[in-house]
């Protein structure tokens, strides 16, 4: 049996940020955010970069709530459909090329989402992690975190449940 030569890490590579950004660049809410990701192997960050129009209280200034609760939720449906297209990402089954065409692969659907607010987001870059504590066919559980100058310091936390999307036919 020939063994199949593996394929250069610069496409592999490439296959991996085309399917990145097609996950992102595929939802406008998460563009008007300005929310990205930075990708080490399969570990993803969210990124959010300040802009004023994020600001909820402008007399501490402070991230709106809801800004942050999006940003965790954003986190832990990214990191989500990442784990569970990780597999047809590396073996190429999933088609980058597809993908920023429009047909991109249909996204978690929330249940239920909790955000504990530990202290006030400040006017500056956030970063957040979701890990996946349970994923099944139907059903999927994550917890993330976000925060700013210091991981030891986070400003939110959130614990989600998602459906699952349906394998498409």
């Amino acid at each position: 049996m020939v063994r199949k030569p593996p394929e250069p890490v610069q496409i592999v590579k490439q296959r991996r940020d085309a399917a990145l950004a097609a996950l992102v660049e595929g939802v406008p809410y998460i563009r008007y955010l300005g929310i990205t990701f930075e990708r080490h192997g399969d570990e993803l960050t969210a990124v959010l970069p300040f802009d004023e129009k994020l600001i909820g209280n402008p007399f501490l200034p402070a991230l709106h709530g809801g800004v942050t609760a999006a940003f965790l939720e954003t986190a832990a449906i990214i990191t989500l459909s990442w784990s569970y297209l990780w597999e047809d990402i590396e073996n190429g089954k999933l088609d980058p090329d597809t993908l920023t065409h429009g047909d991109l692969p249909r996204l978690p659907k929330t249940i239920d989402f909790t955000v504990d607010y530990l202290r006030s987001g400040l006017p500056r870059d956030a970063y957040a992690r979701a890990r996946v504590t349970r994923s099944g066919r139907r059903y999927a559980s994550v917890q993330a975190e976000a925060w700013q100058d210091n991981r030891d310091r986070p400003i939110a936390q959130a614990m989600a449940h998602f459906l699952m999307p349906r394998p498409k036919s």
